[in-house]
C-alpha cells in the first residue's frame, strides 16, 4: 500500500544503470580528451567521443524531463476534473494560487479531504511535503513515471 513514506518511485534501469553508465562514459571521455591534449595527440577522435558521450548522457535525462512534464500536465487535468466533480466549479481560481508541486501533492488526497486541503494549502501556503504529511486518506499513484 502506497503512503507518504514509500511513495517515491525509482526506475532501476534508469536510476541505477543507464544514467550512472552514461555518467561514467562521459567522465571517461573527458579524461581521455584531457590526456590527449596533455600528450599532444590528435584531438579530433577524443573530441568526437566526448561529444557523443555528452549526447548519450543527455538523452536519458531529457527523456525523463519530457515524461515528467507530460505527467504534470495529466495531473493538472486530473485535479481540474476531480475539483469539478466534487464542487461543480472550475479549478481555475485555486490553480492560480497553487504551485505545480502543491497540485502534485494534493492529487494524493482522498475526495473527502481534497477540498479542505486545497483551501488550507492556499491559505497557509503549505509546501508539497507539508501537504503530503497532512493527508489521512492517501490515494496511491502506481503509474507515475
Amino acid at each position: 500500500m502506497q503512503q507518504y513514506k514509500n511513495h517515491s518511485r525509482y526506475y532501476p534501469l534508469h536510476h541505477y544503470v543507464i544514467t550512472p553508465l552514461t555518467l561514467i562514459l562521459l567522465s571517461w571521455s573527458f579524461w581521455n580528451l584531457a590526456e590527449s591534449y596533455a600528450f599532444g595527440r590528435d584531438l579530433s577522435q577524443a573530441l568526437f567521443y566526448t561529444l557523443a558521450s555528452l549526447i548519450l548522457f543527455l538523452l536519458p535525462i531529457m527523456s525523463r524531463i519530457y515524461a515528467i512534464k507530460n505527467q504534470n500536465r495529466i495531473i493538472r487535468l486530473e485535479m481540474r476534473l476531480r475539483y469539478f466533480q466534487l464542487t461543480g466549479k472550475t479549478f481555475v481560481q485555486q490553480e492560480k494560487k497553487l504551485k505545480m508541486g502543491q497540485i502534485i501533492a494534493l492529487r494524493f488526497a482522498g475526495s473527502k479531504e481534497l477540498i479542505p486541503l486545497i483551501e488550507r494549502a492556499i491559505k497557509e501556503n503549505l509546501s508539497p511535503k507539508q501537504i503530503k504529511k497532512s493527508i489521512t486518506d492517501w490515494q496511491g499513484d502506481y503509474f507515475r513515471v
